[in-house]
């Protein structure tokens, strides 16, 4: 190679060799056709890369989250659980959920059938992609693939997932009984998410059985019929992860997200200014607090940063379920954690609001939160 021709100019070469529409297609497409450079398109900037050097010292890197055992939570010992509950809250926004009761042999069906999906030829696959945030179902690549100035090493299936009727309309056909699993995978998600919730409002001291407060009775039945949305991430092998994020730092929009890991590790949280693996737990939930719940508890639970890496080796696929209120439903500070010490810190909002914002604008880590808070 001549040295006046840099590795990044060959990258450029290469890179004008693909059209966009071809990357507009996913990852899951590059890598099906045997890509061996990353493209230029989803080479992040160095100061966003991963540091898989220094990340790579396990005791460094790897944290355990705060384990709430959501059988001891729903009996004599709840009192302790909820203030573990409350600390993981306030101190870490992630934690994770065993003995949640959804059954096994549902999340190992509903894994396997998002596997299929994303094993289906491109064609089957690329009849459901979008441009539409509003579509009930959508297939696409990075955030938004025509708009992003970088692209994320990630495909995804949105799935409107309320009222449970639409799923069985919206959801793919194929593979086979993927339709079902999501059903009742979004039904046993959504009791756990609602249960989850009183817990979580009890622990801001907003709910308990000695307590009679309408406003949280309220939200509680406003959270029976509230949104959800599942979304199932596929990372596929990447030939030079140092280069890329499957997701770049971000908080999820909502109150809660529930998410089903596989064995390969790839999510880190934001910890006390480091970056650090989440050591998954088989069929655990990962809970973390989104944007909403922030608002609502008026900053004393927050949303925390967190990005995906990905790995030369393995496919690593996901499912987020992520809760909110009905959609049109103004999300407010709660009035009962107001006061002349805590005075109110956000705006109202509304998933509008939020859609119009990430329409306009590229998604950076907590922008949107952070456009929401009074000064």
């Amino acid at each position: 190679m001549s040295p006046a021709i840099s590795l990044q100019s060959v990258r450029n070469m290469s890179d004008s060799s693909q059209s966009e529409n071809e990357y507009q297609k996913g990852v899951k497409h590059l890598y099906e056709n045997g890509i061996q450079k990353v493209p230029n398109k989803y080479i992040f900037p160095i100061l966003d890369r991963p540091n898989t050097e220094k990340e790579s010292h396990v005791n460094e890197a790897n944290i355990k989250l705060p384990i709430i055992d959501f059988a001891e939570l729903q009996g004599a010992n709840r009192s302790q659980v909820l203030k573990d509950l409350t600390n993981a809250c306030a101190q870490y926004g992630f934690f994770q959920v065993v003995n949640h009761g959804v059954p096994i042999d549902g999340i190992t069906s509903m894994t396997d059938a998002c596997k299929r999906f994303f094993e289906l030829p491109f064609e089957e696959r690329a009849k459901y992609m979008s441009a539409d945030m509003k579509a009930p179902v959508r297939y696409g690549t990075s955030f938004s693939q025509n708009k992003d100035g970088v692209y994320c090493w990630r495909d995804f299936l949105k799935l409107v997932c309320h009222p449970v009727p639409d799923v069985l309309s919206n959801c793919p056909s194929s593979p086979e009984h993927l339709r079902k699993q999501t059903a009742a995978y979004s039904k046993e998600t959504r009791n756990l998410f609602l249960m989850l919730m009183e817990a979580i409002l009890e622990s801001l001291g907003l709910w308990g059985a000695e307590m009679n407060i309408t406003e949280e009775n309220d939200i509680l039945e406003e959270f029976e019929d509230g949104s959800q949305i599942i979304v199932t991430n596929c990372y596929p092998p990447c030939p030079e992860p140092e280069l890329t994020l499957g997701m770049p730092p971000h908080s999820d929009y909502g109150f809660l997200t529930l998410l089903l890991q596989d064995e390969v590790k790839g999510l880190q949280i934001q910890f006390e200014e480091k970056w650090l693996t989440v050591e998954p737990i088989p069929n655990a939930f990962v809970v973390n607090i989104g944007d909403h719940l922030e608002i609502f508890s008026n900053g004393r639970y927050k949303s925390v940063l967190h990005r995906v890496l990905v790995n030369q080796e393995k496919t690593r696929v996901t499912v987020a379920s992520l809760h909110s209120l009905p959609f049109e439903r103004v999300i407010r500070p709660s009035p009962k954690l107001i006061n002349k010490h805590n005075p109110t810190r956000y705006k109202d909002t509304d998933f509008a609001t939020f859609l119009e914002y990430i329409s306009s604008c590229e998604p950076k880590k907590k922008a949107f939160l952070e456009s929401r808070k009074l000064s």
